[in-house]
């Protein structure tokens, strides 16, 4: 995704260049992307950065007044206004588009870059100091993966940037892979490859002629965790407060933005306290092939009653027909952090990306606000996997049950963040600016001071009362429309009743896709003829990989799962494997989850540990 890529070394600067350019060679991914180089050779710091045309973070990079102080900055930033306006009264003559306000917050703030808001990351180096201070958000979400060897620190956005210069790297970290097949991401800002890692969030790592001199952080989550538990009302007037202050910010600054719709509560409070004028922000929701789900049905009567525009973005029959594209493109673009399936996300938000280039989504609302938990280990089918690898799974859930204790709202925000959704953020934000109010600072801060803040929610029903209270405060016609899980809408009896179906159908969809049990498959494979998914599926799922995997995908899935390249890999046992694929693709057996993780791994395989060269 578009970001920084870059080294900090005391060798010549001839060769640092080359391997800047290289670097940055692997990371034009768009031809809406823009990108560029500076370097000082005097503090050994040499940077290039990607970034869409007319973005934010397109005119780097930034310089005072002075010309001693540079700053390249990667991603958004939504300081308060009052900061910004503080800040731009020092700047000459600030370019469309261009943060320019940045470099003065720099100068004011010692503890810099404390005071910003947003994911990004960055590096300020001070020329005449021969310094260099580099960092990220205090989620850690905009990543920075880094590498430290004889001849340079090395720091990209990309890990694809310094295996083109380090190619020893393209080697699988075993811990790591068995953290992916158990977790579904990495932990511990470990990655996929030996000696590649990941910055910790809300890192300032300062460098010293060309040398790294301490690792500091300016944030820690404690600070968050050691505020007042608030009241019931308490807690939600500050909340709401927090909300409807932040939220306009996200609407601000150059480029279009449009709202990606679903049918529950978190994109429902964007669109109760937007205010936004008749038909001024475009709105869509991501369809499937077998109906209109109900987050389209749903989307569709916000989008009314908010009198903005709508549309439907089909997954369906072209995205299945360049399914193997879509998938390596996701696998690729992503440094393997994110499955083969999401290349229907890829594909979608193409097309989103056509719309407007910066989406606005409710991503992160229900688990900051109400402290869901979107990953936990799962265990593999039996005998799939070598006994060596699966010790290494069963290493990663013991990882996890450590950092899953502690306080909740921590737990989300600076775990399952940046480790587990930063897979499909990378990917999306390939395509277009990804923005949510809900990792807002202020927000989030917030968040902390719940009355049960600490506490873990594992139910989506479990106390949405701030959540439907804002929706309600905001537009209380909007809170009127049932979510596509029943909650809200219709009070008494047809309430309870529409909740009780709508949930039903959610479990029994799940059921009929990725969790059908085997028993059922085979009962279900005997009733093969009456097509009983065309009237289970597609209610509140885009995408059905059981039985596009057996249908559609079934030759995609042969030519790479039976290839003798993937039957040979080290830590998988080759009978199981076929015999889990071809059970699957007569029907007879759901293996689901096992070939969408195998296809990835193979993925994994070939376009980094077996790939020479990046394209």
């Amino acid at each position: 995704m578009p970001g920084l890529a870059g080294l900090i070394t005391k060798r010549p600067r001839q060769w640092a260049v080359a391997q800047l350019n290289l670097m940055l060679s692997t990371m034009n991914h768009e031809a809406s992307y823009v990108s560029g180089t500076w370097d000082d050779s005097a503090s050994g710091t040499y940077i290039g950065w990607t970034a869409r045309r007319h973005s934010f973070a397109s005119s780097m990079p930034i310089t005072n007044q002075v010309r001693n102080q540079v700053l390249v900055f990667a991603g958004e930033e939504f300081t308060s206004p009052r900061s910004v306006q503080t800040a731009c009264t020092m700047v000459d003559s600030p370019g469309e588009g261009q943060p320019s306000y940045l470099i003065h917050l720099a100068n004011e703030d010692p503890a810099f870059p404390r005071v910003l808001n947003g994911r990004f990351h960055g590096i300020l180096v001070n020329r005449g100091e021969g310094t260099s201070h580099l960092f990220n958000d205090r989620y850690g979400m905009d990543r920075l993966y880094y590498h430290e060897s004889s001849d340079a620190f090395y720091f990209a956005a990309e890990a694809k940037a310094i295996l083109a210069v380090v190619p020893e790297l393209r080697q699988p970290d075993m811990r790591g892979m068995g953290e992916f097949v158990a977790c579904g991401c990495v932990l511990q800002d470990r990655t996929l490859f030996q000696g590649l890692h990941v910055l910790p969030n809300a890192s300032r790592w300062t460098f010293r002629n060309g040398m790294l001199e301490s690792k500091g952080r300016y944030f820690l989550a404690s600070e968050w965790e050691n505020q007042e538990t608030l009241d019931s009302d308490t807690y939600y007037e500050k909340l709401r407060g927090a909300f409807t202050k932040c939220l306009p910010r996200y609407f601000e600054g150059p480029g279009r933005v449009a709202i990606s719709l679903t049918g529950g509560l978190d994109t429902r409070m964007i669109m109760a306290w937007s205010r936004l004028a008749d038909r001024s922000v475009p709105t869509y929701t991501f369809g499937g092939p077998f109906r209109e789900c109900h987050d389209v049905r749903i989307a569709r009567e916000v989008a009314e009653v908010a009198r903005q525009s709508y549309q439907v973005i089909d997954v369906g029959d072209d995205y299945l027909s360049r399914f193997g594209h879509y998938a390596e493109r996701a696998v690729y673009l992503t440094d393997g952090c994110t499955a083969v399936t999401r290349g229907a996300d890829l594909y979608a938000n193409e097309l989103a990306a056509q719309i407007a280039p910066i989406r606005l989504t409710g991503n992160y609302g229900s688990e900051i606000l109400r402290r869901l938990r979107a990953f936990k280990p799962g265990t593999p089918a039996p005998d799939l996997f070598t006994p060596e690898f699966m010790g290494q799974v069963e290493r990663a859930t013991h990882t996890y049950s450590e950092i899953a204790g502690g306080h909740a709202v921590s737990f989300t925000a600076f775990r399952q963040a940046p480790w587990y959704q930063y897979g499909l953020l990378a990917l999306e934000q390939t395509q277009v600016a990804i923005r949510s109010p809900f990792l807002d600072n202020d927000v989030v801060q917030v968040a902390f001071q719940a009355p049960d803040a600490a506490m873990v929610k594992k139910d989506i029903f479990e106390d949405s009362s701030d959540c439907s209270r804002l929706i309600a405060d905001g537009d209380n016609r909007l809170s009127e429309i049932p979510t596509d899980r029943g909650l809200g809408g219709p009070k008494g009896p047809r309430g309870v009743f529409l909740r009780a179906l709508r949930e039903f159908s959610f479990k029994a969809e799940y059921s009929y896709d990725y969790g059908m049990p085997q028993w059922l498959a085979q009962l279900d494979h005997a009733f093969s003829g009456l097509r009983l998914e065309r009237l289970i599926l597609g209610r509140h799922k885009f995408t059905h990989f059981r039985v596009w995997y057996r249908d559609h995908l079934s030759q995609y899935v042969r030519d790479v799962l039976l290839d003798p390249r993937s039957l040979s890999r080290p830590y998988l046992q080759r009978r199981t494997m076929e015999r889990m694929i071809s059970s699957h693709l007569r029907g007879t057996a759901n293996y689901t989850t096992e070939i969408t993780r195998l296809l990835t791994l193979e993925l994994q395989h070939r376009l980094f540990f077996d790939s020479k060269s990046f394209q």
